[in-house]
């Protein structure tokens, strides 16, 4: 096959756009062997010139030498250099193959320093892109490289972007300051801080930021892979509650050791993974030890900051937050000025009176008075025991809108749990054992006590003094906390910790306080307050809200009779629970004897016969 030279007007077309070519190479790179190149005729065949000397600043040959050639070969004549079919001597030419047409070649911006078109850059990438594969965005090899980039781009026209100072306060995390002037770092992206929610954990960018022990994690996985049999990459990181790109270096090294096996591909780029005769032995060596294979644990240090963060002595509730809280009941203002402080204070009450006048009902609204929800991790890890910290029993669950798609961008960590603030409550069944950390000897896992469970929240003592634990035991147990605002517990590995002791202590008893504790216990308990018995005024209003609740139609007659007949001539002393004891038994009676719901004198009469009894 042989070659036709051009035509001499296509010719001369090509040369002018060679020319130009030349010029623009010139500009761009600053080279005297750029001028030397352009001063050449393009019809003369172009002599061997020695190599340019590099241009300042750059490293390694200059463009006349070839890339990876040593620094003393760059004085020996260089292989003469394709060029168009327009630069070409006259005279015969060798036969040659026809040109191909082929995709042209991903640009790459000059830059000083970067060799002539169609070569790589000395000190760059040497990966050739195959044809048709995406071309991949040039980077600065070196910080160095990097810096001299960001001042090409400065000096190109466009103002430098001042993105340093921002970047390096991303990378601390934002800070907000609470009123006790304890400080909060930043949340996830789009979330805002605000008193019902003050803090919400950030998604682990690595295991070294999140602080996760990737042994503790590796065993997990191990113990859940031996229970379900097989499991997708993405189901064992929702177990483990860590991110995918976290999880999925630990299977590929897993697998890698012989120890995990792909079982089939998924659609979603995945693999469905089973153990190996192998990792099922390691798997059976970690199910001895502990059989838990829920969240990954969140380390001690990490709950401890996460108390300070949401604790309630930052709340300061106000006087219209205590209205909220006690809105569907009937406190008079002399109690609700005397509530008020002591809820403020998050420190511990005493609420005594006598019975039915609502101290537990008071009680379990004061958390109310706070912020809604808070952050508690579901387990802890404590130097390889798991501590269980999220109890769905005494936990409300309250859970913020995710992204469920497979990019989970700005998402909070999921090894927490958001629940409402809690409110515990434990009355005659309250035992020693309930306040220290209990370990199961069958699964090795521990379950945290009640106060910690309580913790940014509210612990009531119900009943107190009437548990099946002598009043001066938890006395003894609870002395230094309540003061010094942290407890110790002991491990069942026999290691001690320190905990946080943050909740609002409430001891409700219908006995005198100085009749069961001592006054070294009451100097403890700032504020006692006595829930004492309604007036009238109040009883009746009482009847009336009452009557809205059980759909009974209210009629102040009957009530009149009730109180002259049953209360006053007998001395008999009105309870706050009285009004809605009482007319549930009217509802019982007409409902059993088919007669309309109303209230008479005759039903109170009835009623009061069986509820005043024995009182």
């Amino acid at each position: 096959m042989s070659f036709t030279p051009p035509s001499a007007g296509s010719g001369a077309d090509a040369d002018s756009q060679l020319d130009a070519l030349i010029s623009r190479i010139q500009s761009l790179t600053g080279g005297d062997g750029a001028a030397q190149g352009a001063k050449q005729p393009p019809n003369q065949p172009q002599k061997p010139a020695q190599a340019a000397a590099p241009p300042q600043g750059a490293s390694g040959p200059g463009p006349a030498a070839s890339v990876g050639q040593p620094a003393a070969a760059a004085n020996t004549p260089a292989p003469p250099r394709r060029t168009p079919p327009a630069a070409l001597p006259d005279g015969p030419q060798p036969a040659q193959r026809a040109p191909v047409p082929q995709r042209p070649a991903p640009q790459r911006p000059a830059t000083p320093g970067n060799a002539a078109p169609g070569s790589p850059p000395v000190g760059g990438d040497r990966a050739v892109s195959a044809p048709g594969a995406p071309a991949r965005p040039s980077r600065p090899a070196t910080p160095q490289a990097a810096a001299a980039a960001g001042a090409g781009k400065s000096t190109s026209g466009g103002s430098p972007k001042s993105s340093d100072a921002p970047a390096a306060e991303a990378a601390g995390g934002p800070k907000q300051s609470l009123g006790g002037g304890v400080e909060i770092p930043a949340g996830p992206l789009g979330f805002e801080p605000s008193r019902d929610e003050a803090w919400r954990p950030v998604e682990p960018e690595s295991m070294e930021k999140a602080g996760i022990n990737e042994s503790i994690l590796e065993a997990i996985m191990y113990r859940f892979l031996l229970t379900a049999g097989e499991s997708e990459g993405r189901k064992i990181a929702d177990q483990v509650k860590v991110p995918f790109r976290l999880v999925e270096p630990i299977l590929t090294r897993m697998k890698m050791e012989q120890n995990i096996a792909y079982k089939n591909a998924t659609a979603t780029n995945d693999y469905v993974y089973v153990l190996t005769e192998t990792g099922r032995q390691i798997a059976r060596n970690h199910n001895s030890d502990c059989t838990y294979f829920g969240a990954c644990p969140v380390r001690l240090e990490d709950y401890i900051k996460s108390v300070r963060y949401q604790t309630i002595e930052g709340q300061y509730p106000k006087k219209a937050d205590l209205v909220r809280a006690f809105s569907d009941l009937l406190i008079n203002p002399k109690m609700l000025n005397r509530l008020g402080p002591a809820i403020a204070s998050g420190r511990g009450m005493f609420l005594f009176g006598f019975p039915g006048n609502g101290k537990t009902s008071i009680a379990e609204r004061v958390t109310g008075a706070f912020g809604k929800y808070i952050w508690i991790p579901r387990s802890v890890d404590i130097d390889g025991d798991v501590l269980r910290v999220f109890d769905p029993m005494n936990h409300v669950l309250a859970m913020p809108e995710e992204n469920t798609g497979l990019l989970d961008i700005g998402g909070f960590d999921k090894r927490w749990v958001r629940i409402e603030r809690p409110t515990i409550i434990a009355g005659g069944e309250l035992t020693m054992d309930m306040l220290e950390v209990l370990c199961n000897a069958d699964t090795n896992i521990s379950e945290s006590p009640l106060q910690l469970k309580s913790n940014c929240g509210t612990l009531v003592i119900d009943d107190f003094g009437r548990q099946k634990m002598r009043v001066d035991e938890l006395l003894n147990r609870w002395i230094i906390p309540l003061e010094k605002r942290y407890d110790f517990l002991n491990m069942a590995s026999g290691k001690k910790i320190q905990v946080p002791f943050d909740q609002l202590v409430i001891f409700s008893t219908n006995l005198e306080p100085k009749d069961l504790v001592d006054d070294a216990f009451l100097r403890r308990i700032p504020y006692k307050i006595e829930v004492e018995n309604p007036p009238e005024q109040d009883f009746r209003k009482l009847f009336e809200i009452m009557c809205r609740v059980t759909k009974m139609p209210y009629n102040p007659e009957a009530i009149d009779y009730l109180i002259k007949t049953h209360y006053l001539p007998v001395g008999r002393p009105f309870r706050n629970c009285q009004p809605r004891d009482l007319l549930l038994q009217v509802r019982n009676f007409c409902l059993y004897n088919d007669l309309e719901l109303e209230l008479k004198n005759e039903y109170f009469d009835f009623a009061c016969d069986n509820y005043f009894s024995v009182m």
